[in-house]
Parts: C-alpha cells; sequence; structure tokens
C-alpha cells in the first residue's frame, strides 16, 4: 500500500514523476515511502471528445488501504495534479486526472 497506476500517452519522466510523487503521498497519507508502488501503463491509442485534436493524457491512480477522510484524498488528489506538469516534456494539449480510493476489502499483500 499504496498502490499507484500511472496511464500515460504524453511524453513523462516516469521515472522522476515517481521518486518525487512517492514522498508526496507518504507524508499527505501518513505511511512510509517503502511502501508506495507505482507501475506505469503506456497508452497506445486513445481518443478524446469528437478526435479533432491530437491531445494526450495522464491520468494518477492511487489505491490506499480503507481509512482516509475524503478531505486527505482531496488534498493528495491536489497536490498530484501540481506535481505532474513538472515531469512532462510537453504540456499543450495534456489533459491531467488523478482518483484516489480506497482499495477492496479482499486485498492482500506477502
Amino acid at each position: 500500500m499504496p498502490q499507484i497506476t500511472v496511464d500515460y500517452s504524453a511524453p513523462l519522466d516516469r521515472r522522476g514523476f515517481a521518486l518525487a510523487l512517492h514522498p508526496l503521498v507518504a507524508e499527505t497519507v501518513d505511511t512510509t515511502v517503502d511502501a508506495c508502488k507505482t507501475r506505469f501503463r503506456e497508452i497506445e491509442e486513445l481518443v478524446v471528445a469528437d478526435g479533432a485534436a491530437d491531445d494526450v493524457i495522464v491520468h494518477v491512480e492511487i489505491a490506499l488501504l480503507f481509512g482516509r477522510t475524503d478531505e486527505v484524498k482531496a488534498r493528495l488528489s491536489k497536490a498530484v495534479l501540481a506535481l505532474l506538469p513538472e515531469y512532462l516534456k510537453a504540456t499543450e494539449g495534456v489533459r491531467l486526472s488523478v482518483e484516489v480510493r480506497d482499495l477492496e476489502s479482499s486485498y492482500r499483500k506477502r
């Protein structure tokens, strides 16, 4: 925990972003950097709106153990949105989004 997934089609400094993201997440949700795990999934094809523009996206999903308040989740979402542009190689036409959610009760780790 936290389980972080980044779906992206924009040029992104993945390692740099993850290394900056982990301390931010740890501080905001009161966990350790060692607990953070981030995986990246490149999007090969996407269509935004009517497809007229060549928009690209970065969507970050952060899944946490149950118990964080909506306020903490909202604060984390805002902080991640503020951090992302620093690791994009271009910002024109980039759509950014963040979702912070609870892990399902079936989550287990080893």
